[in-house]
């Protein structure tokens, strides 16, 4: 039954920008905004404007970590009908293009889902894996046992205030990479990232060989390759999605979301 993976599609990828003696570009959108075929679209298009692995969220009613911006989103994914369903279809359009991607998900939809099948439908479909932000390892024994059984990453996060007992156990249960919120808080663009993160990765690395990203924060080219400077991965998320919020319509939000991943890809490449 097992079908586990070596390495999964991000390790690859984290590996891949790794030899070429940089970070990795992780970018945030959500399924289903401003409806499931544009957000599909806008995935694509930053893919193939440097993006190198694509995070997947997930709408849901009731998120603790998503900021304004990508609440916004969310609700008016919902408001238009999108369904869980709907985040297979997109992993299978960011892999069919030949890119990596992770889900990120609050945990009652896989849940509500069912653990077993909704890791075997992501597996199907070409996900890596998922981010669970509101899951920790200790409560997480029964996606611990599906990701084992159909090969898919688990990250969980760690954040300033994090125990050094907590970085072992937390960092020890991740496969894939290990997320890092640079900062207490919710998702949003920030003035400075902030001196938190480089120092929780260095306190990280101290317990574990997996690869560190970092995210909440980083909204410009100059915070990317700041990040890109001590972590594994730059995440980036509400300066994507405001692209598409604040556009007119679709082509203009395509057209600067495609300008702003160009921008923070160059960062993360120096």
């Amino acid at each position: 039954m097992s079908t586990q993976q070596d390495v999964s599609g991000v390790s690859a990828a984290l590996a891949a920008a790794k030899a070429e003696g940089r970070a990795a570009l992780i970018g945030y959108l959500p399924v289903g905004y401003p409806d499931v075929d544009t957000s599909i679209e806008a995935m694509l298009t930053m893919v193939r404007n440097g993006v190198d692995i694509v995070e997947i969220g997930l709408p849901y009613t009731d998120p603790l970590m998503d900021g304004p911006v990508i609440q916004t989103a969310a609700t008016g994914a919902l408001a238009s009908g999108v369904h869980v369903r709907d985040v297979f279809r997109a992993a299978e359009a960011v892999a069919g293009a030949g890119a990596s991607c992770e889900v990120m998900t609050y945990w009652n939809p896989v849940l509500r889902y069912g653990v077993d099948a909704f890791a075997r439908d992501l597996a199907a479909a070409g996900g890596s894996g998922l981010i669970t932000p509101d899951l920790v390892p200790d409560e997480a024994a029964d996606w611990i046992t599906a990701s084992e059984t159909h090969g898919l990453d688990r990250v969980f996060l760690i954040a300033p205030s994090s125990t050094p007992e907590r970085l072992v156990t937390t960092t020890a249960a991740c496969r894939g990479f290990v997320y890092a919120a640079s900062l207490m808080g919710v998702t949003g663009a920030r003035e400075a990232v902030g001196s938190e993160a480089a120092q929780l990765v260095e306190r990280a690395r101290t317990v574990t060989e997996t690869p560190i990203c970092v995210g909440l924060g980083v909204s410009t080219e100059a915070q990317a390759a700041e990040v890109a400077g001590y972590a594994d991965g730059v995440i980036v998320g509400s300066a994507l999605v405001a692209t598409l919020v604040t556009a007119a319509d679709r082509n203009e939000g395509l057209a600067t979301l495609a300008q702003k991943a160009a921008s923070l890809a160059d960062g993360v490449r120096g």
